[in-house]
């Protein structure tokens, strides 16, 4: 088969590893690395001989490592090394090809005291507050009346009965939503998450409520949790916090839209109080009832004012005035317009009589007489006549034709006044 590849890049299906050569690959790679110090939970402890095997658990998710530590590290602790215990240790990471597993080995064992617990607690405090977690502004109101309330509670505890019962009797008709979860211990942090994703994105869940009842304060750790402060901070429904007593005080209730001091007090929150809500409602009836009736009553006051009023006790009378009023005005009207119509008939017999003076008839009648040649011209001048001219005479009643026997000159010795009739010359009418 020839030599073996010197890197795992150079492997092939044609030419791979054995088994034990990767097993010390991974060793050396595990002895190259530096001693360190670890934190974790003791879960299993078990002391046989000179060497205690424990399993180191992380705190937070479901993670572990096995370690081996000589009993006079553990002999050495100022107090007894037990499970749950938080502890640090430094240890040096180290393969073991038979069974291909990796361990630590512990040189030294510590104790986390709640100093120090505390101490990590208020270095997350702060620097979520730096990045706004707990600001108010990004608070949301909880429901006056949720349709369902979910609720993240231990199995069959205490705080889920607290929360229930006095949410019932506040809102009998309340329903519940409630993931029993652990609340304390290893698995604590994932399952509250896993239940509160899931209640998120529940339809029919306006509001949630997180309660856990008192304990010691390494039990309620868990609730200042940095991977749970950030799932409630990125949840769309409002969460109650309801964590212990009124003087714990875990980081999620600085996170939370709103905080309980209990279980109890949590269930008294999320839902109104039917009887007060039942008397608030009366008591706004009776005053709205109140108001109507003294509305009412003013309006009949006023109408009563208004009927009194002569204008309402004879409402005939204004209009019997008005008709009054009209009647003599169309009087006037009548009179008036009579008037104007006898002076235009005045003036327009004035101006008949006028016309009547002026018109040519009237001339004709006083015994003148009109001459006008054939083609209608007025005769104006006497030289204007022919001899035996043909002309027309209006007179005032009818017309007749003459022919002048004269040239128009005058005669040398004129007729007097008392000539005959029979020297007078005279126009002969022309044949007709």
């Amino acid at each position: 088969m020839g030599a073996l590849p010197e890197k795992a890049a150079e492997t092939t299906a044609e030419r791979p590893w054995p088994v034990r050569v990767l097993s010390i690959k991974i060793a050396d790679y595990v002895d190259r690395m530096s001693q360190l110090w670890v934190e974790g939970q003791v879960v299993q402890f078990n002391p046989r001989g000179g060497t205690a095997f424990l399993t180191l658990r992380d705190p937070d998710v479901d993670m572990s490592l096995s370690v081996s530590v000589s009993m006079n590290a553990v002999n050495a602790m100022p107090i007894p090394l037990t499970q749950g215990a938080r502890v640090v240790l430094q240890a040096k990471p180290t393969f073991w090809t038979k069974r291909g597993t990796l361990q630590l080995e512990a040189r030294q064992i510590r104790p986390v005291g709640i100093g120090d617990l505390l101490a990590r607690v208020e270095v997350l405090k702060r620097t979520l507050a730096a990045e706004g977690v707990f600001d108010a502004e990004r608070k949301r109101p909880i429901p006056f009346l949720p349709h369902r309330v979910g609720l993240i509670t231990g199995r069959s505890s205490a705080a889920e009965k607290d929360v229930v019962e006095n949410a019932r009797r506040r809102w009998p008709a309340v329903q519940f939503e409630i993931r029993e979860v652990a609340v304390q211990g290893n698995t604590a942090v994932t399952e509250v998450c896993a239940a509160l994703v899931e209640l998120d994105a529940h339809p029919d869940v306006d509001v949630i409520v997180i309660a856990r009842g008192g304990g010691a304060l390494e039990e309620l750790l868990p609730f200042s949790n940095e991977a749970m402060i950030r799932a409630v901070a990125a949840a769309r429904t409002p969460v109650i916090s309801a964590i212990g007593h009124d003087v714990d005080q875990p980081l999620l209730d600085l996170v939370a839209d709103w905080r309980a001091s209990t279980p109890t007090d949590a269930g008294k929150k999320v839902v109104p109080d039917a009887a007060r809500e039942l008397a608030l409602v009366g008591g706004g009836r009776d005053r709205l009832r109140a108001a109507v009736r003294r509305r009412v009553e003013a309006e009949q006051r006023g109408l009563r004012s208004l009927l009194s009023r002569p204008v309402l006790a004879d409402p005939v009378a204004q209009v019997r005035m008005r008709r009054t009023e009209i009647d003599g005005l169309r009087q006037r009207a009548a009179a008036r317009m009579d008037a104007r119509l006898q002076r235009a008939a005045d003036q327009v017999e004035h101006l008949r009589r006028q016309v009547t003076a002026l018109s040519p008839q009237s001339t004709l009648d006083r015994g003148y007489a009109v001459v006008q040649h054939r083609d209608g011209r007025i005769v104006m001048d006497q030289a204007d006549i022919g001899i035996g001219e043909l002309l027309r005479v209006r007179v005032a009643r009818g017309d007749f034709g003459v022919r002048p026997v004269s040239d128009g000159v005058a005669d040398p010795a004129p007729t007097p006044l008392s000539t005959p009739r029979s020297t007078r010359k005279r126009a002969t009418k022309p044949p007709a």
